[in-house]
Formats: structure tokens, C-alpha cells, sequence
């Protein structure tokens, strides 16, 4: 099953790299991307990225474990990954739902994430976990 989502097709599994290639993630993503969002916590203002989310089983890293470098602040609840080569982030284990991985949607191949309307702003200043 293909879903359009903007102007792109999304596949059930598709391929995700950074920016210099080292790390290539394939993503189960049977109803094509779902819900993206931005953030406004400090960590996700600086990288700008439009996130998707994925059960922890649906990312599968086929190249480049080893390139990859952690990141955790704060809570030390979520986990966010890097290349350590290019520096772009390409996904994290989410505080909100540590059932799940955050994936950039800039690293989707064939993706362009300007072409997807009505992407939601969470409030992560004002975390629930903080509460």
C-alpha cells in the first residue's frame, strides 16, 4: 500500500540516511508518515527538524552503527542519535513515549519534508514530564 502524503509517495518500509551516507536506517512505515510535528524544547529549536514517529521495532539500522553518537540532557529519558561524521540528526528514543523512535523526515529518501502541509507545533517548553 502506497500513501501520498503532500507531494510524495511514501513506501510500508523506507530508506533514511544522514547527510554523508555512513548511517542508512530502513523505517516500517505501512501508513506512510503519521502525524508530523516540530518541537519548541531546546534541543529540537536548534535542529529544526520535522519529526516522524516509528514503534521502537520499526527502525532497523542497516549501515553505520558504529557512526552513530548519543546525545541525552536533561532527564536523560530520550536518546538522541547523530552521525558523528556529518553531525545530522536522524532519529531519538522519545521522553513523551519511550515506546517509540522520533525519526528526522529530512533524511527519508525521496522525502522533502517542505512539501508536507499541516505540520503541528508541540509544546515541549512545557514538557508533561516536567510536571
Amino acid at each position: 500500500m502506497l500513501k501520498q502524503v503532500g507531494k510524495t509517495v511514501i513506501k510500508p518500509t523506507h530508506q533514511a540516511s544522514c547527510h554523508c551516507g555512513a548511517v542508512v536506517l530502513a523505517l516500517s512505515l505501512p501508513n506512510g508518515i503519521e502525524k508530523p510535528r516540530r518541537c519548541d524544547c531546546s534541543i529540537c529549536r536548534r535542529k529544526g527538524a520535522i519529526v516522524g514517529s516509528v514503534p521502537l521495532d520499526g527502525i532497523q539500522i542497516i549501515t553505520g552503527a558504529d557512526a552513530l553518537k548519543l546525545y541525552q540532557f536533561n532527564s536523560h529519558t530520550a536518546k538522541h542519535y547523530f552521525c558523528r561524521h556529518c553531525g545530522i540528526y536522524t532519529h531519538h528514543q522519545r521522553r513523551s513515549n519511550p515506546t517509540e523512535y522520533g525519526y528526522n523526515i529530512g533524511c527519508l529518501e525521496g522525502v522533502n519534508p517542505f512539501d508536507i502541509d499541516d505540520v503541528v507545533l508541540n509544546d515541549g517548553v512545557n514538557h508533561p514530564a516536567d510536571r
